[in-house]
């Protein structure tokens, strides 16, 4: 009688023991868990879409300088002297300080190559602000500023809305949305012969806003008593789209 439990609880100890010197040097066993959700619903689903416009309120505007010298001092001080004069008549003409920024600086060595070997030319400087200009007739002023006091490009110009305003159209696209997302529902609904339930999920995607209008572009020195003509850019409107989806419970 003994003996034969013995066995059993040696057995016992013997696969606890295993266990517990597996995990000391092996670290946990590793389990699978697998969950499966089965919740049953009869979902139904429409789209909207809501569209508004607005005539943009501010504009972007890059501005580049590039400068090359025989030395990086000579080529940085050329280059942070327009800056510094950019910088200066832009708060003339209004710009607050806080919609001035550096995007960019970079200083790298040029060389040129005779008989297969390189040698150094020199160095060259670039530097690009970003100015967030409003009102945004005062971007095509800004603009010529820039290229009078010396800057060599001029891109990305963007036109957008304000954060407010751009927060107004958004709620008023997606009122709009909404509105003709539950009149499809309910034309379908009616329809089919299908009853809706409670509004169970909502998704939603939001475009516009940004107008981008030209590429950058270098700009060639005039002439010595040449002058270019004003700038003048068109802002158009803006448009801003939000896409609806709403899910009914059906019965």
């Amino acid at each position: 009688m003994l003996r034969n439990i013995k066995i059993p609880f040696f057995t016992i100890l013997f696969l606890f023991l295993g266990v517990f010197l597996y995990t000391k040097f092996f670290g946990p066993i590793p389990f699978s868990v697998t969950s499966v959700v089965t919740t049953k619903q009869n979902l139904f689903t429409t789209q909207g879409t809501g569209e508004v416009a607005a005539i943009p309120d501010t504009a972007l505007v890059s501005l580049g300088v590039n400068k090359e010298a025989a030395t990086v001092e000579a080529a940085q001080t050329q280059v942070n002297g327009i800056i510094n004069k950019i910088t200066s008549d832009l708060k003339s003409l209004g710009v607050d300080p806080k919609n001035i920024k550096t995007t960019n600086y970079n200083v790298s060595p040029q060389y040129d190559y005779n008989s297969g070997q390189q040698v150094a030319r020199g160095y060259t400087v670039s530097a690009n602000i970003e100015v967030k200009v409003t009102p945004i007739e005062k971007a095509n002023q800004a603009i010529d500023i820039a290229t009078k006091d010396g800057a060599t490009q001029v891109g990305n110009v963007q036109f957008v809305l304000d954060d407010t305003k751009q927060k107004q159209l958004e709620n008023q696209a997606r009122e709009e949305a909404i509105k003709e997302a539950k009149e499809k529902a309910s034309s379908i609904a009616k329809t089919a012969g299908i009853t809706l339930g409670r509004i169970v999920d909502v998704q939603e995607s939001t475009s516009g806003g940004i107008q981008p209008m030209y590429r950058t572009t270098d700009l060639k020195l005039e002439s010595a008593g040449s002058e270019a003509p004003p700038t003048e850019l068109n802002p158009g409107e803006n448009k801003v789209s939000v896409t609806v989806s709403l899910s009914y419970e059906t019965f």
